[in-house]
């Protein structure tokens, strides 16, 4: 990050150049020491939060900025009997645990059938507490998903969690900054999807690692802010800290009118700082990746890591074909895993279990894709479908269009919202040797169950998956 504010900036610089509190040093060895920067939005859920509440408690401390955190339950609720006491003791005692700390220190929370409770990470946009400019934490990894924003947004440890929670402010080194260009028109049928994990497959797991990504070009500036939630989401997945996008009339468009967006003079002078939050033109990447966004097409992960992706019509690889040793040792473990055999067209891969929702798409926008696609159609016979929206305000403008109804006249499961599927930490989860097609954002070995099989698709893709069985693409049903 750039420390001379006369000089030409990026996005990340300027906002991080604007919460710096304490600069840091560089002693005589040359070591430097990190900045402190004030943090504007805490968000907290029942996972990562009790260790730090305890911190506090012990301390004797208070919660610094009570009306700067946010909390809501969703990673351990379930997405059924809502109402229902929690049948998994410890997850039942994480939602309990969170309730009691949020009462003893004066947390706004969302809990299970409140209007707003939904993931973290969908709940903080819908409400309009994510705003160009500031800076955003939580203890989600997923916290990126904020960037689209205009926002540092990221991840912290427990730890971490605590000294927010204690001082609103954390003690960081400045990050590295990568831009990832994207000129050209999206195909039909391509979406942010498809095209953060065709970045993610070209940078690699570790390609953004130490960096803050900017995603910029025409092909990102005329995505939805839905869309964009997407690609900034699983900017932790190629190992970056965070994810940004500019903002402009798209992010306006979407704030305004919010619960709690900016009004009235407020709101045009807020306008005016995010207009000039733009990256210079002359500004220094550290690293830039472009590409091509007509060259896509719909992708799918064939292994256990996101970077382990192809576009649909690709077959499954041959690890003898990998020239780097390391990479072709981790094929071969992740084709060992999923049960899948070099050469085989991964449109013939079958699938058990359909999943829709999660951080990654769970909005209103991918539910509408699904049903466009689920629309007079029926589920393959024998297949499970959840769907399960990011928040319950999602849920009910879904229930408005008549989403739900599509839903379940296809023969797929409507839930209530919650992180669900996406990871093993409630009641939807898959059995060993399920395979699932997953809109989440992770297919790590028994992300979502033990001994369960991810594949990572969009909504569109994942509808015509349920319908056909197999992985498809909307197209492959004409």
């Amino acid at each position: 990050m750039s420390e001379n504010s006369g000089t030409p900036r990026t996005l990340a610089e300027k906002v991080w150049d604007d919460h710096v509190v304490v600069p840091g040093t560089v002693d005589a060895g040359g070591e430097a020491t990190p900045d402190l920067i004030y943090i504007d939005l805490h968000l907290v859920h029942e996972v990562t939060s009790p260790q730090a509440f305890d911190g506090l408690r012990m301390a004797g401390r208070e919660l610094r900025r009570p009306d700067l955190t946010i909390a809501t339950e969703d990673h351990n609720v379930p997405t059924v009997d809502i109402f229902s006491p929690i049948a998994d003791q410890v997850s039942a005692l994480q939602v309990e645990t969170l309730r009691k700390n949020c009462e003893e220190f004066g947390v706004r929370l969302y809990p299970m059938g409140d209007a707003e409770q939904g993931i973290v990470h969908v709940v903080g946009p819908q409400l309009g507490l994510t705003q160009p400019g500031m800076t955003v934490v939580c203890g989600d990894s997923h916290t990126s998903t904020h960037g689209a924003f205009g926002a540092l947004a990221m991840g912290i440890g427990t730890s971490e969690v605590e000294h927010v929670m204690a001082t609103q402010t954390l003690s960081l080194r400045p990050f590295k900054s990568m831009a990832i260009t994207v000129d050209g028109e999206l195909p039909d049928g391509v979406t942010s999807k498809d095209l953060i994990l065709a970045v993610i497959a070209e940078i690699g797991t570790g390609g953004g690692q130490g960096h803050v990504l900017e995603y910029r070009g025409s092909a990102i500036e005329k995505l939805s802010m839905e869309a964009r939630m997407t690609i900034c989401n699983m900017s932790i997945e190629a190992g970056a800290r965070a994810g940004m996008i500019a903002p402009d009339a798209t992010t306006y468009e979407f704030l305004k009118g919010r619960p709690h967006a900016p009004t009235g003079a407020d709101w045009d002078a807020a306008v005016e700082y995010w207009d000039s939050l733009r990256t210079d033109d002359d500004a220094v990447f550290d690293r830039e990746v472009r590409i091509d966004a007509s060259t896509l097409t719909p992708f799918v992960t064939w292994g256990t890591n996101p970077g382990q992706g192809l576009p649909l019509g690709a077959s499954v690889p041959d690890p003898a074909d990998i020239v780097d040793e390391a990479e072709a040792t981790a094929a071969a473990r992740a084709l060992e895993y999923m049960d899948l055999t070099p050469g085989m067209p991964l449109r013939d891969v079958a699938v058990d279990t359909v999943f829709v929702g999660s951080c990654t798409n769970g909005r209103i926008e991918d539910l509408r894709a699904v049903a466009d696609v689920l629309r007079g159609r029926r589920i393959a016979d024998g297949m499970r479908m959840l769907v399960v929206p990011g928040s319950m305000k999602v849920r009910e403008q879904a229930e408005v269009e008549g989403l739900g109804e599509v839903f379940t006249a296809a023969g797929a499961e409507w839930r209530m919202a919650g992180c669900s599927m996406c990871l093993g930490m409630n009641p939807d989860q898959l059995s060993p040797g399920e395979r699932c097609a997953s809109t989440s954002n992770r297919n790590f070995e028994g992300r979502q169950g033990k001994g369960g099989r991810t594949h990572l698709v969009s909504p569109a893709v994942a509808a015509a998956t349920a319908v056909r069985g197999r992985l498809a693409a909307p197209a492959d049903l004409d």
